[in-house]
């Protein structure tokens, strides 16, 4: 009787070990197919996917493209605007020092001071209206030439932008006469009209009216240099 107990006990141990080995063998089984199905067609494990590699960070050493902007004067960084007629003042005109022989104005000299509190712009041609009895409603409009070549004129504030009118001057005394032949006319005042909506500004000459001839004048670009 002892004998048929130690026999089934030893029929029991082994039959525990070889179900324990099957089952470790399904479960390799299951992990290899598992792999396999990532794996694609050809049943093979995919290949490791590599990290992303960050972009390359800017040393101080690198260069930057510099903006294309027109730069603040006095080296700032920070881009001027276009002046805007708010922004400046015309101060009264005075005759330039070089200038047609004759009795009338001849040529004046005219300024435009930023009197905001930020730096701006202007560039070009002004256009010019004799305003006749000195009102700016009353415009007489002058054909005008322009002389040199223009170029943005960045100010500061308090900076001045300076345009020089050259007119067919008057030719004798009193009244004077015109060479062509026409009167000469009388302004007590111009308009100058500033290009890139810097307004439409009344000039008196500091000294006496405008006299010219022809309703003609010569106008130089605004400039950053007053003209002689």
């Amino acid at each position: 009787m002892e004998r048929r107990n130690t026999r089934r006990a030893a029929i029991a141990v082994a039959l525990t070990a070889t179900a324990a080995v099957l089952l470790t063998g399904c479960q390799g089984d299951v992990g290899a197919a598992g792999s396999g199905a990532g794996g694609g067609a050809g049943g093979g494990s995919s290949a490791p996917t590599a990290p992303p590699t960050a972009a390359p960070s800017r040393t101080a050493g690198d260069t930057v493209p510099a903006s294309s902007a027109s730069r603040a004067p006095g080296g700032s960084s920070e881009p001027a605007g276009r002046c805007g007629a708010e922004d400046l003042e015309a101060t009264a005109a005075h005759q330039a020092a070089v200038r047609p022989q004759g009795t009338g104005t001849g040529a004046a000299v005219a300024g435009f001071t930023n009197t905001s509190g930020a730096p701006c712009v202007v560039e070009g041609f002004p256009t010019v209206a004799g305003a006749a009895n000195g009102s700016p409603e009353m415009n007489v409009p002058l054909t005008v030439r322009h002389t040199g070549t223009a170029a943005p004129v960045a100010l500061a504030p308090g900076g001045r932008a300076w345009v020089k009118l050259t007119f067919h001057q008057v030719q004798g005394e009193g009244d004077g006469s015109c060479a062509s032949g026409e009167a000469p006319v009388q302004y007590p005042t111009m308009v100058l009209g500033l290009p890139g909506g810097a307004g439409r500004h009344q000039v008196a000459l500091d000294d006496g009216v405008f006299a010219e001839c022809d309703g003609v004048v010569a106008v130089t670009a605004l400039s950053a240099a007053e003209p002689s």
